[in-house]
């Protein structure tokens, strides 16, 4: 079901104690219900972390980064990855060496449609549904405000969305993106050189 889509919010929330603590983002949208997006989930598997969003209308979105590399972080990165929405895996690609923001951004495919998913900035990012004969495409602008208990994600979709279009775009607020941002992918890029230079010296 396409639908429009009433900008909402999501603010942010946090509890539990050290060994079940659960954070992220809670709200409304009016067409699709209460969402809540976690990130992370409370860690089950060693080498292993996952963020998720749920909710009302939406088809359940999990984001997996899986290796040595998770020990440690915050959450998911773009590295040794899956993404799902439903039963579905999306497929994601992405060109490491971009020197654009545009060229940096992720592009996926979900359930036969194209996204692309690029940064504005650190604190925000726009998932673009591809126009087809017979959909004139969306997009899913999201971005973070605020400060501590006040910080909050702002959404505003262009376009009549469904479910999935929601969900491909929320669940990336529990996503380090860091390196679609070009400060990111030069920080990303020297510590590429170090690891290499570090291992060569072996």
């Amino acid at each position: 079901m396409h639908t429009d889509v009433t900008p909402f919010d999501l603010h942010a929330w946090q509890e539990g104690n050290r060994h079940d603590h659960r954070a992220g983002w809670k709200g409304v949208s009016p067409e699709f219900g209460e969402i809540t997006l976690t990130c992370p989930l409370p860690r089950t598997a060693p080498e292993s972390i996952v963020s998720e969003v749920r909710g009302g209308l939406l088809p359940t979105a999990s984001f997996e980064a899986r290796g040595m590399h998770v020990e440690g972080i915050r959450l998911p990165t773009l590295n040794r990855s899956t993404l799902r929405v439903g039963d579905r895996v999306v497929y994601v690609n992405r060109n490491r060496f971009g020197a654009t923001l545009e060229q940096r951004a992720l592009t996926m495919r979900y359930a036969g449609d194209h996204y692309r998913l690029a940064a504005l900035d650190k604190r925000g990012y726009v998932l673009t549904r591809r126009p087809d004969e017979e959909d004139p495409g969306v997009t899913v602008t999201v971005r973070e405000s605020g400060r501590g208990s006040r910080r909050r994600l702002s959404v505003r979709v262009a376009g009549r969305a469904e479910g999935g279009d929601l969900a491909l775009g929320l669940i990336f607020a529990g996503v380090d993106r860091s390196t679609l941002t070009r400060v990111g992918a030069v920080k990303a890029g020297i510590s590429r050189v170090t690891h290499f230079w570090a291992e060569s010296q072996y």
